[in-house]
């Protein structure tokens, strides 16, 4: 089974778009592409990796959050991982740490909740990817629209926006 790919370049960066359609079905295939209904928000990414046939270790989900300053911090961790809001504050230097409300994602981002990417938010924000992502060859996260994902190296993704790595999962 495939999925639709489409190459995307971005200057020298090349990075593969997939695109998974929804349906009104469970998962299975028609044509090239892949098809599986959109799961609740907090197990959507984990649903996208189980289309993909990826681990959701390797599927990464993107997050806004607001620091006690005021500033606007974005984070990126494995599908199957909760942001540990005092690791994310520690690895951004804020005291503390708290979620973006829905309401103000898409003035903000100019994304909705469940298609955030980091690439292309109307303004950039400092980014921070689980320190996991450096195990992999290629990651895969929200292309910025619900169904659309990009499979990136993480050491491409550091050349198309300013990351740093950071220890951000909660243990359980």
């Amino acid at each position: 089974t495939q999925e639709v790919h489409d190459v995307l370049h971005i200057g020298n960066i090349q990075a593969v778009v997939i695109v998974l359609l929804v349906c009104h079905g469970d998962i299975g295939v028609a044509g090239d592409a892949r098809i599986g209904r959109a799961a609740a928000d907090q197990e959507h990414a984990q649903h996208v990796a189980a289309v993909l046939g990826q681990s959701p270790k390797c599927v990464f989900k993107t997050l806004v959050t607001t620091g006690k300053s005021g500033s606007h911090y974005v984070f990126m961790l494995p599908s199957d991982g909760e942001l540990d809001l005092k690791k994310a504050a520690k690895a951004v230097g804020e005291k503390s740490i708290e979620m973006l409300k829905s309401r103000d994602l898409l003035p903000l981002t100019g994304y909705i909740h469940g298609g955030s990417s980091p690439i292309g938010m109307k303004k950039f924000f400092r980014t921070t990817v689980h320190e996991s992502a450096k195990n992999y060859d290629t990651i895969f996260f929200s292309a910025g629209k619900i169904g659309y994902q990009v499979e990136m190296n993480p050491l491409d993704l550091e050349r198309l926006i300013r990351l740093q790595y950071a220890d951000i999962v909660a243990v359980l």
